[in-house]
């Protein structure tokens, strides 16, 4: 690949494809070996045990997607029609939709530009405004990088309100050397395709408490009661990851350190290309370390305001040479579904709508080779000739 030029591409370059490496199939084998295909199994027991361990907390449900595992912590937390809930206001809407699965009131938080993520600042203000009446926060760790959640565990504690970590994008990311995952009262993870491991589609709920993932997997399996016909007495999901999927995920979980030195790797490149130009990479905080999911980019504003140099030219002039990359996650409070939420901020500021305006994500597949990824950084830096 030495030498590559810009034309070269003649296969897609992706912004995170799922990478899998042979471990896989032999869980997947070993559940097709057993006829152990259907939702539960030894897979699923063992993906959960190893998982648990691997962040360092108590307990885990596998279920069939992170979006799964929100809406269960929300049941655990028990929202129910009109209660209000604090949300990271920049991320996939996938964090803040549970809450109107329950009937709750999203009040949206701004994000500070040291993490991108929720402000703890703002988030104050929004707890001291309706003290007593806020019944959880979700917090969001933004392209694998942790939040300041000391301090927003500090507040959480301080006002009396449950804190739900939506860790679905930081698996393996450390903040003051500990396992982002492992913050909240209730936890979530995503093994989504685009993430840094993936089972295709899959989640996790983890939890110190051990009642309380129990009732999630009783939830999850349609809250089948213990009796010898079918008994339903609450509402119940069909939300549990198959033996399958968990297979996968067991061969997976084996790399995933290996995935998060590769998008370091990746991140720092990134960096060191563009030293020269008006952009600055995704910030995180000297106590914490990413996983680096995404490495996003964000252009200096005058640039933008002019439009000299934009995101989306610069998303076109990628998309036009076969590379994949996608703007930053558009806010929640600026989303039409969401339009008559509450949004929190401090002196009058938008943080998350100047870095969606200013930011874009760019190929980050721990597949991508250092010449390919060296080309990327051609096209970008073209954008500003």
């Amino acid at each position: 690949m030495k030498n590559m030029r810009i034309d070269d591409f003649h296969e897609k370059v992706w912004l995170s494809s799922p990478t899998m490496h042979g471990e896989e199939l032999h869980y997947v084998q070993e559940a097709f070996d057993t006829n152990w295909v259907a939702p539960l199994g030894k897979n699923v027991n063992e993906f959960e045990k190893e998982m648990a361990a691997y962040v360092g907390i108590g307990h885990t449900a596998a279920l069939n997607s992170g979006t799964a595992a929100l809406h269960l912590a929300i049941k655990l937390v028990g929202i129910q029609a009109g209660d209000l809930v604090c949300c990271s206001d920049l991320t996939f809407a996938a964090t803040v939709n549970p809450v109107s699965y329950e009937g709750g009131v999203q009040i949206f938080i701004d994000s500070e530009r040291e993490t991108w993520n929720m402000n703890p600042e703002a988030l104050e203000r929004a707890l001291k405004k309706y003290r007593g009446k806020i019944k959880a926060v979700i917090v969001a760790n933004l392209y694998g990088t942790p939040a300041k959640l000391e301090e927003i565990v500090s507040l959480c504690d301080a006002y009396g309100v449950t804190l739900i970590e939506d860790a679905a994008e930081s698996l393996s990311a450390t903040y003051k050397g500990r396992q982002t995952g492992t913050f909240g009262k209730y936890n979530c993870i995503s093994f989504n395709g685009n993430k840094i491991i993936t089972t295709s589609g899959g989640g996790m709920l983890l939890s110190h408490e051990e009642e309380a993932v129990q009732k999630a997997r009783f939830w999850a399996t349609q809250a089948r009661d213990p009796a010898p016909w079918y008994q339903h007495s609450e509402t119940g999901y069909n939300y549990r990851m198959s033996n399958i999927v968990a297979g996968i995920g067991r061969g997976q979980l084996l790399h995933l350190d290996e995935h998060r030195r590769r998008k370091k790797e990746i991140y720092i490149k990134y960096k060191e290309g563009f030293k020269e130009l008006p952009i600055e990479m995704n910030p995180y905080l000297e106590d914490s370390e990413p996983n680096f999911w995404l490495s996003c980019m964000t252009i200096d504003r005058k640039l933008v305001e002019n439009g000299r140099v934009t995101p989306e030219k610069i998303r076109i002039a990628l998309q036009e040479k076969n590379v994949e990359s996608r703007p930053i996650w558009k806010p929640m409070h600026l989303q039409p579904v969401y339009v008559n939420r509450e949004f929190v901020s401090v002196g009058g500021e938008d943080v998350g709508g100047d870095i969606f305006t200013r930011g874009l994500c760019l190929p980050s597949d721990v597949k991508m080779a250092e010449e390919v990824q060296d080309v990327v950084i051609e096209i970008v830096r073209e954008c500003f000739e």
